[in-house]
């Protein structure tokens, strides 16, 4: 009986070549679609990026610029980002509203400049004796600060993303010795955020300008008192020429966040690829600030201390603990007082204690170690 096999082999081989001709189809068409998509012509977006810093000033002023050679460079091109300093194109406190309404794609800022509009903006780059730089990364990117920050600007059609950290930044310039809480009454100080809330309770004024008019400001006598970032620049502004006493810790900002604003729209407009770019150029720079602030103050500090002779002075402890007893006052009270602070401060407070208890028995206890070790 070896001929009954025959008809059913010779269907097993049409089958098979039925198949083999189906597969070959398919991997045709899907050839066919890579090549029409490989020559259909890419887009390419041209976007505008507006600071509240001056042109290409260092630190600060640096980070939208890398961040727009990331993005070229990553996009091959079809992504190109314009930077523009503060009054170039907007004034300096304009960057939030410009990028809302879509005069420029996106901004580079500090986020409690917009406490009028959105008051729990201000923990978004720091509050006073709140968290250094490495605790704030890491509430924003695992511990729900960075989805908070997006609600808060979501009514605006804004997107945040967090755009560099400068470290703990210094206790500022006077031109007189604070040797005691009187010393604060009546001080006209450039001082946004809540550290300014702050001086305004111990009798201080507290006064919101621009880093390009600080140094005619200070020099003029129309304040008494600045800060800025730290050594530098404070170098680069000349700080040095205009008051000689230079004050120390920065309690007021001991971890300042800045920030990239995109328009939402303008995001949502984006292939993925590029949005992806977007958002990974962002964490390079955020990381790529604060690793130049930490260089470049070594070297600013020794020039300001040992080339300009400037007087290095530590806030007294009197002082200290009635600007912390202050602070815990001035934010408890606000974030009672507005649902959305209130629910941004029970976050970062949450972490911030977890964190502290951490960095007790580590960062802390380690650094006690060894300046036990090595003293200058």
């Amino acid at each position: 009986m070896p001929d009954q096999g025959r008809p059913s082999g010779r269907k097993d081989m049409r089958l098979v070549a039925l198949v083999v001709l189906l597969l070959s189809l398919v991997a045709c068409g899907q050839q066919q679609n890579s090549d029409i998509q490989a020559q259909a012509p890419q887009q390419y977006y041209q976007w505008k990026l507006v600071t509240s810093w001056p042109k290409n000033f260092p630190g600060l002023g640096m980070a939208p610029e890398r961040f727009a050679e990331r993005v070229n460079q990553m996009s091959g091109g079809r992504l190109t980002i314009t930077v523009y300093g503060a009054g170039d194109l907007v004034p300096a406190f304009e960057v939030f509203d410009a990028v809302s309404q879509g005069t420029a794609e996106m901004g580079h800022s500090a986020a409690y400049y917009w406490k009028g509009k959105v008051p729990a903006a201000q923990f978004f780059t720091t509050i006073p004796f709140g968290m250094n730089a490495q605790e704030m990364n890491s509430w924003l990117r695992y511990g729900g600060g960075l989805a908070l920050w997006s609600e808060l600007y979501a009514p605006f059609g804004i997107k945040p993303l967090p755009g560099g950290n400068t470290g703990v930044q210094m206790g500022g310039w006077f031109n007189k010795e604070i040797r005691s809480l009187e010393d604060f009454k009546g001080l006209k100080m450039r001082l946004p955020g809540l550290g300014g809330e702050v001086i305004s309770r111990l009798g201080g004024v507290p006064v919101t300008l621009p880093g390009r008019e600080l140094f005619t400001a200070l020099q003029t006598g129309a304040i008494d008192a600045t800060e800025w970032v730290g050594p530098y620049n404070d170098l680069a502004f000349g700080l040095h020429k205009a008051a000689s006493y230079y004050y120390y810790p920065g309690w007021h900002e001991p971890g300042t966040n800045l920030e990239f604003l995109i328009n939402q729209q303008a995001f949502d407009a984006l292939p993925s690829d590029l949005q992806a770019i977007l958002t990974n150029a962002a964490e390079g720079v955020n990381q790529d600030m604060l690793d130049e602030y930490t260089m470049r103050n070594i070297e600013a500090l020794d020039a300001l201390v040992n080339d300009h002779g400037i007087k290095l002075r530590k806030f007294p402890d009197e002082v200290l603990d009635a600007l912390r007893n202050t602070a815990e006052q001035v934010i408890t009270e606000q974030a009672a007082t507005d649902p959305q602070m209130k629910r941004v401060y029970d976050s970062y407070m949450t972490f911030y204690r977890g964190v502290r208890r951490y960095h007790k028995v580590s960062e802390e206890a380690y650094n006690e170690a060894r300046d036990s070790l090595y003293r200058d």
